[in-house]
């Protein structure tokens, strides 16, 4: 007769897991009485475990009522813009060719490209994104119960309360904050997108961003040179009267040619009435006039040749540079005016080169595009009420039957068992241990009282609680006033 636990022929591929042994029809029914016996035990205590499902319930349910509602708001990106150009399409054509993203992914890493994607999701979980929206919804107060927390710990709760995540197949970034306030997280999944924008446009390290910084610089540098040329130039021209020295050039010149002309028709004049008329003659006398002044309007025009040239004076305001000044007035006039040009034509130039550069800084600048904007949830996301309520039922009839299983089995263990005895007499040390701890409390509760009211009965009775003697009247009397007081 084959033994029931006898190995099979190829016991070499037996597994005791895989292939175990068949039960005895002994063993079969041994096991089904106590099943049985069990599910009677159950059975006979059935009020018990219901009162015990009840009271569970009740609890479970209050424990679930205290729990506060936690709102959850969700902030999706779209994934940003690729600014790999070239490199870009080689690694597309790489993970197409290859059946999957794996050896893209490990080329984009090998060739030093960054991944936009996770460069948002590592900058939405730094430290400085993190204590903008702490300053901003003021979060070491709102996650303590009293006090401030310290910002390290407000940073753990804030992650604890924030979940960011990026789609590895869409490339979506999700934001997602849940608060007991549903507008403040609905705000503070917004702020993260505000923050990451800044941020991002803030410590962008592009070449396109570096040149628009030194543009910037130049332009402040070349702006005020432009100003203190034009304020030189001014200047000049006011002190000198010099607003246009080729035109005021010309302009004397023909002027003095024309006094000049005036002047030799005058003196010819002059020449033929002298020799008809006497000097005092009035036609002879006012020609004579008219040649003075066409000489002294001359010699102002043209200046004196001695004389150096010198600004006009200031106590004349009609008058102009000579003809003899504007040589040397034109040397400076140039020079100014030639300076202050070349500041207009770089001014003009670095601006142009300065908005272009503001262009092509935000076309790399990786943009933050938002999928679905962030709304007040109206749905609390937890806590699940009705399944705490009846997972706290079910954990309490599972206590409960264990309770019964284990007080069966100590009920069936020998009352001789070493094991049991040691028990017996660690519990009942432990019961002597608390009787004789509890008397003493009782009695240092009672002694404290008496000495209370021995004390209360010596005042109202006059005696010094010090030295035993008998107080004075007014002392008596300010005591008992005292006492009414």
């Amino acid at each position: 007769m084959d033994s029931p636990n006898k190995l099979p022929e190829n016991a070499e591929s037996y597994s005791p897991l895989l292939d175990p042994p068949e039960m005895s029809p002994e063993e079969k029914l041994r096991r089904r009485e106590e099943l049985l016996a069990h599910l009677r035990m159950l059975w006979e205590n059935r009020g018990f475990l219901l009162r015990v499902a009840g009271w569970s319930l009740l609890v479970s349910l209050s424990i679930a009522i205290l729990i506060p509602n936690r709102y959850e708001a969700v902030e999706r990106l779209m994934p940003p813009d690729s600014q790999s150009g070239m490199g870009t399409a080689m690694l597309s054509a790489l993970a197409g060719s290859s059946g999957g993203g794996g050896i893209g992914a490990m080329a984009g890493d090998l060739l030093g490209m960054k991944n936009s994607g996770a460069l948002f999701v590592g900058i939405l979980e730094s430290r400085t994104v993190q204590d903008g929206l702490i300053d901003e919804f003021d979060l070491r107060k709102v996650y303590s119960l009293y006090g401030q927390l310290k910002p390290e710990d407000a940073r753990k709760e804030l992650a604890k309360h924030t979940g960011i995540g990026e789609d590895r197949k869409s490339g979506i970034i999700s934001i997602t904050v849940s608060d007991r306030d549903p507008k403040r997280a609905a705000a503070m999944a917004q702020a993260y997108v505000h923050e990451l924008d800044r941020l991002v446009a803030q410590v962008s390290t592009s070449s396109a961003r570096r040149e628009r910084i030194f543009l910037e610089e130049r332009l402040k540098s070349v702006q005020q040179e432009l100003d203190a040329a034009a304020h030189s130039f001014s200047d000049f021209a006011s002190k000198n009267t010099a607003i246009d020295i080729p035109a005021q050039g010309k302009a004397m010149v023909e002027a003095a040619a024309t006094l000049q002309g005036q002047l030799i028709a005058a003196e010819s004049e002059l020449s033929g009435l002298e020799a008809i008329y006497t000097d005092q003659n009035v036609r002879v006398r006012a020609l004579r006039a008219r040649v003075a002044e066409l000489h002294a309007q001359l010699g102002k025009m043209g200046g004196d040749a001695g004389a150096p040239a010198s600004p006009p004076a200031k106590s004349d305001p009609a008058a102009y540079p000579t003809i003899r000044q504007l040589p040397a007035l034109g040397v400076t006039y140039a020079n100014l005016y030639r300076q202050t040009k070349v500041e207009e034509t770089v001014y003009e130039l670095l601006t142009q080169q300065y908005e272009l550069a503001k262009v092509e800084e935000a076309k790399e600048i990786p943009s933050v595009k938002v999928l679905d904007a962030a709304v007040v949830p109206t749905k609390k996301a937890f806590p699940p009420r009705g399944l705490l309520t009846f997972l706290g039922m079910v954990l309490g009839v599972i206590s409960a039957a264990a309770w019964l299983f284990a007080k069966r089995h100590w009920a069936a263990i020998d009352p001789q068992d070493p094991g049991k005895v040691f028990a017996l007499e660690m519990l009942e040390n432990l019961r002597e241990e608390t009787r004789r701890l509890a008397p003493a409390g009782a009695a240092f509760s009672r002694l404290k009282f008496w000495k209370t009211r021995d004390a209360a009965s010596e005042v109202s009775s006059g005696t010094n609680l010090v030295s035993g003697e008998v107080l004075p009247e007014k002392s008596l009397s300010r005591s008992a006033g005292g006492g009414a007081e």
